[in-house]
């Protein structure tokens, strides 16, 4: 049974904060598996310029006014929103052609990229609206004047022009990072598949929980769009390399520098090691990703294996393995029971995916399938965009240019023979930059050989073998934790890799000033800047707790017993605390010293303060150095200051980052490390 029996809706773009109609009749969008129609799209009469400036202005300033934590949770509340509402989605999805499995990436996988985000903004960031890069630069020798850089959101919108394969993905893997760096932002799906854009956009607004301006929607052409963007927006780019090509030259993104990240088609490859051989676990696996490559979403993936590079010994029992595969493996009505692979999203694409076998045929031969047959296995062929695999193979891949221009983005791939494994990776490099290549092999100099020769022509490189069979995500699944991009044709630009994805809608500054001035833009203590004492720091909750609130401890004298004691207690007994003659041999010490752990553990002891108080737990420290050598008679004091403070959302309690600065009698600094601690928002506690 399929969807959409019904007459086509009408897809309305969301701008300005309402629902908007195009003024034509609209473009009809056909179901990729029945030809019936969908939708109709259209977006004539939009005013482009007013909606980038509602969402810079209304959105913008909303969204700046939230920080990291804030707007981590509106995520998360966004995210698992949408998970309560999949089975809608994944309804509407049957009309791109998609099965269950190859919407589960899209609407889950989407949904989980942008709950990712979420988990990773309220782990990985503090709760503030500047977000420091770096350490600070000293500028002077007295530490009067020094530096810090940081990072704050565009003041622009992010417009993001997808592709047609991951109507939901392609849109939550964009917007994740830049509502989490504190933008707003303008989608403008890929037409053939709009409709299932449109319909999570409406869902997103319904919620109420993003801010008035955060998010806007085009369901149609960009129209004179892109002659309205600023100096502050960024554009992203899905699509083939010729369109992007295209936008990033276009006049007012040039004039004005405007940010312009493009993931393009690129020839993804997958190698074959040469220790992997028929009937080894690492041959198996590599037919397994490569036959699952070209079939899931009908090989309509960017990240897709496009060449499928082997030992020539092992090309003729690969050629085989994958056409038994793929034999099984029939296109078929993606709302039938069964249906491993669908159609592709129109006859438009398909007929685009069979020219381009023609022009691979030219340097290639069909060894595996016939694009002018089609054979399902449920569903009229007649109506529906469907395509059975086609695997062709190369004999003189280093002679034939095609099969390193020419993508068909269907579930088509081409078998690469090679001699040696320098070939192998030169074969992938001909590609010209791809966003991912594989390695299949359990030996490791090849997998060390592979991966550095692969890495700089590409955004990600899978190592696949034996060990990680279970686990491993595949060659072709872009992870939100990881950068997803490629160098060169892949288009040069980069998404996601967690929070390096959020910086990119970010203005990286440097700030100098006087560290006073430092700590009071950045809200984090800087050396040289105001502190202040009286009660013990630690008798303070968050809401008495100011930055600069600091402790100069008593001194403690180190004395021999210490350090045997403290040696023998814990079993450290490094010839440099026990030998004094072995410990005037190292060119870094007079005599025997004390050990490191041991001067933070008289530390914790001057500057603990005992009693039950609003310091709930010490969780770790941060950049712990040990500067200058202790001898025995050596005093240490610890001066203590409040560096930082992270309350936590929906929590009782927040995070507190102390400066401990441990000096020996003459003021030399022999530790410098940060405290991390939990702290109570009130004390005492209700």
């Amino acid at each position: 049974m399929s969807v959409h029996t019904s007459a086509p809706r009408r897809l309305q773009s969301f701008v300005c904060g309402e629902w908007t109609s195009g003024t034509k009749d609209g473009v009809p969008l056909l179901n990729a598996a029945t030809g019936a129609p969908v939708a109709l799209i259209d977006s004539t009469g939009v005013d482009f310029a007013a909606a980038l400036e509602w969402g810079r202005d209304k959105g913008g300033r909303a969204l700046r006014a939230m920080s990291f934590h804030d707007r981590a949770g509106m995520l998360k509340a966004l995210g698992l929103k949408l998970m309560e509402m999949k089975e809608e989605f994944y309804a509407e999805s049957l009309a791109t052609g998609a099965t269950r499995a190859d919407a589960w990436i899209d609407i889950e996988g989407g949904i989980g990229t942008l709950l990712t985000f979420a988990s990773k903004g309220r782990r990985e960031l503090p709760n503030t609206r500047v977000l420091l890069d770096g350490d600070v630069e000293p500028l002077s020798k007295d530490a009067s004047f020094s530096a810090q850089h940081i990072y704050t959101p565009l003041q622009g919108i992010a417009i993001h022009i997808n592709a047609f394969n991951f109507p939901c993905w392609g849109m939550l893997e964009k917007i994740g990072p830049n509502l989490l760096a504190g933008v707003p932002c303008l989608i403008k799906p890929a037409s053939q598949t709009a409709y299932l854009t449109e319909l999570m956009v409406r869902r997103m607004i319904a919620t109420g929980i993003l801010p008035d301006g955060a998010l806007q929607l085009v369901s149609g052409s960009v129209g004179d769009m892109l002659d309205h963007v600023g100096v502050q927006d960024a554009v992203t780019f899905t699509g083939s390399a010729w369109t992007g090509r295209k936008l990033r030259t276009h006049k007012a993104i040039v004039e004005n520098s405007v940010r312009f990240t493009m993931e393009a088609d690129s020839l993804n490859a997958s190698i074959l090691g040469p220790d992997a051989a028929p009937g080894t676990e690492e041959f198996d696996l590599f037919v397994r990703e490569v036959a699952r490559e070209m079939t899931v979403k009908a090989g309509q993936k960017c990240t897709a294996i496009r060449r499928v590079i082997a030992p020539r010994s092992m090309t003729e029992a690969l050629a085989k393995a994958l056409g038994d595969r793929l034999g099984k493996t029939a296109p078929g009505d993606p709302s039938a029971e069964g249906t491993r692979m669908g159609p592709l999203a129109s006859f438009d694409q398909r007929e685009e995916v069979r020219g381009r076998i023609k022009d691979l045929q030219a340097v290639a031969e069909i060894v595996a399938g016939n694009p002018d047959d089609v054979r399902v296995s449920s569903g009229d062929a007649t109506k529906g965009a469907f395509l059975n695999p086609v695997l062709l193979y190369c004999d003189k891949p280093f002679a034939a240019d095609a099969v390193h221009d020419v993508e068909a983005f269907g579930p088509v791939s081409t078998i690469l023979p090679y001699d040696t494994l320098d070939e192998a990776v030169e074969l992938a490099r001909r590609g010209k930059g791809s966003l991912v290549a594989s390695v299949f092999t359990n030996d490791k100099a090849v997998a060390t050989e592979a991966a550095i020769g692969l890495a700089p022509f590409h955004g990600r490189v899978m190592i696949g073998n034996r060990l990680s069979a279970k686990t491993s995500t595949g060659h072709g699944s872009p992870l939100a934790g990881l950068v997803h991009g490629g160098p060169g044709r892949a288009g040069g630009g980069e998404e996601m890799g967690g929070m390096r994805g959020v910086k990119h809608y970010m203005q990286r500054t440097a700030i100098q000033g006087a560290p006073r001035m430092l700590t009071a833009v950045t809200g984090v203590w800087v050396e040289g800047a105001d502190a202040q004492s009286g009660v013990h720091p630690f008798r303070k909750s968050l809401a008495e707790l100011q930055i600069g609130d600091q402790l100069i401890t008593a001194a403690r004298k180190v004395t021999l017993e210490d350090v045997e004691h403290f040696a023998n207690f814990t079993g450290d007994t490094f010839y440099a605390h026990m030998n004094a003659e072995a410990a005037k041999a190292n060119p870094f010490f007079d005599d025997r010293v004390a050990h490191g752990y041991l001067i933070a553990s008289f530390a914790a002891g001057l500057f603990v303060e005992p009693n039950p108080g609003p310091v709930l737990a010490n969780y770790g420290v941060d950049n712990m150095r040990f500067l200058t050598p202790v001898y025995f008679g050596d005093t240490l004091q610890v001066r203590l200051t409040c560096k930082e403070i992270n309350p936590r959302a929906n929590a009782d309690h927040g995070e507190v980052r102390w400066d401990c600065q441990v000096t020996n009698q003459k003021a030399e600094v022999v530790a410098q490390y940060d405290v991390l601690t939990m702290v109570a928002k009130v004390w005492p506690t209700a």
